[in-house]
C-alpha cells in the first residue's frame, strides 16, 4: 500500500496565508519522513480560505525542502491555459528536480465565470477543447508534435509524470483514451468511483507516457487516538465544507467555535451526505475502511487529504496513519 498527499494550504481562523504555505511545507518534510510517495497541492482561486493559488510556485518551494517524495500538482486548470507554457513550466522543475515532478491536470472552469474569465483575462474559452489541450501537452512534454518550429524547452532527459484528475466516468474514459495516469476524487464524488476506475483499467490505451495503467484515488482523512477525538476535530472539517457550498466564508474553525455553531436540519443532511466522501477514526478503523476501498477501486495508492483546524492535530493524523498501513 502507498500512501500520498493531498494539501489545499487552507487557512485556518483567525491565522493567514503565510502560516498556510509554510505548514504546507512542514507538512510535506514529515510526510516524507514518514515515507509517503507524493504530496500534490491543488490550485484554487477567489477563495478566501485558501492559499494556494499557483501550484507551480509552491512545488518548486517544496521541492527544494525535500529529498525524494515526488511533489506534483492536484491540479492545474487546464482549460484556464496554454499547454505550450504549462509544459515548459514543468520541465523547468523536472529539470530542477529529475525524477520528481508530477503534472497533475484537471478539467475544472476554476470557479465561477467571473473567476474564470479573470483567469483567461476575459477570454471565453470552452471546456470542450480539454481533450485537444491534453493531447498538446502530452506532446510538448514529449516533443512529438507536429509543429516543430515551437518545441517546449528546456530538453530534459526525464519527463514529469502527467496524471489527470476526475470525478465521473467521463474523465476515467479520456485518461485511458489518452494513456495518461488517473487520480479519481472520493473525496469529491465517492458514488460512481470503482465504476469509473474498472472502465479506465478495462479501455487504457498506451502512450508514448505511459506504457500501463497508473491510477490513485484522493479521500479525506481525519485519524486520532480515539474515536471521539477523530469525530470531534473533523467538525471543523464538515463546517469548512458546508461552507464552500453555501458560497460563505471558507476559513477553517476551531473545534471551540464549531461547537458553537447553530445547524439546519438542511445543514445537518449535508454534513451526513458529504461524510461518504471521508474516513474518520482510530488508525485501526481508517487501515481497514482503506483495504477496504483498496479492494473496491482496486488500487494500492491513496492520497489523504485532511482539512482540520489544529495543524499539530492534522500532523498527528498523517503520522498515525502510516504508522498503521506503511
Amino acid at each position: 500500500m502507498k500512501l500520498s498527499v493531498l494539501d489545499q494550504s487552507v487557512i485556518s481562523k483567525n491565522l493567514n496565508a503565510g502560516f498556510a504555505l509554510q505548514n504546507t511545507i512542514k507538512l510535506a518534510k514529515r510526510t516524507e519522513e514518514l515515507g509517503y510517495t507524493r504530496f500534490w497541492v491543488a490550485e484554487h482561486h477567489n477563495s478566501n480560505g485558501i492559499a494556494g493559488t499557483s501550484p507551480e510556485v509552491l512545488i518548486s518551494t517544496i521541492a527544494a525542502q525535500t529529498n525524494k517524495i515526488r511533489v506534483g500538482s492536484g491540479g492545474v486548470l487546464l482549460p484556464q491555459y496554454s499547454p505550450f507554457k504549462i509544459a515548459e513550466d514543468f520541465k523547468v522543475l523536472e529539470a530542477l528536480y529529475p525524477n520528481r515532478m508530477d503534472l497533475g491536470i484537471g478539467r475544472s472552469p476554476g470557479g465561477s465565470a467571473p473567476t474564470r474569465l479573470a483567469l483567461t483575462d476575459g477570454m471565453r474559452k470552452s471546456l470542450n477543447e480539454f481533450p485537444r489541450q491534453v493531447t498538446a501537452l502530452q506532446e510538448y512534454i514529449a516533443n512529438t508534435q507536429s509543429n516543430q518550429e515551437v518545441q517546449a524547452y528546456p530538453s530534459i532527459e526525464t519527463r514529469p509524470e502527467i496524471w489527470m484528475l476526475g470525478v465521473s466516468q467521463r474523465g476515467a474514459r479520456l485518461a485511458a483514451e489518452k494513456g495518461a495516469a488517473f487520480t479519481y476524487g472520493h473525496f469529491i464524488n465517492p458514488i460512481s468511483g470503482s465504476i469509473a476506475m474498472k472502465h479506465y483499467r478495462e479501455n487504457f490505451q498506451p502512450s508514448s507516457i505511459l506504457r500501463n495503467p497508473q491510477a490513485n484515488v484522493c479521500v479525506f482523512v481525519v485519524c486520532a487516538p480515539t474515536q471521539e477525538e477523530a469525530e470531534e476535530m473533523a467538525v471543523s472539517q464538515d463546517l469548512w465544507l458546508l461552507a464552500i457550498e453555501k458560497g460563505e466564508d471558507t476559513f477553517i474553525l476551531s473545534k471551540e467555535e464549531a461547537k458553537g455553531i447553530q445547524l439546519s436540519e438542511e445543514d445537518q443532511a449535508i454534513i451526513r451526505k458529504n461524510r461518504k466522501r471521508a474516513i474518520i477514526g482510530t488508525p485501526k478503523k481508517v487501515k481497514d475502511e482503506i483495504l477496504h476501498l483498496s479492494e473496491v477501486y482496486q488500487t494500492e495508492e491513496f492520497m489523504i487529504i485532511t482539512n482540520i483546524y489544529d495543524f499539530e492535530d492534522k500532523m498527528q493524523s498523517y503520522t498515525l496513519l502510516a504508522e498503521a498501513i506503511l
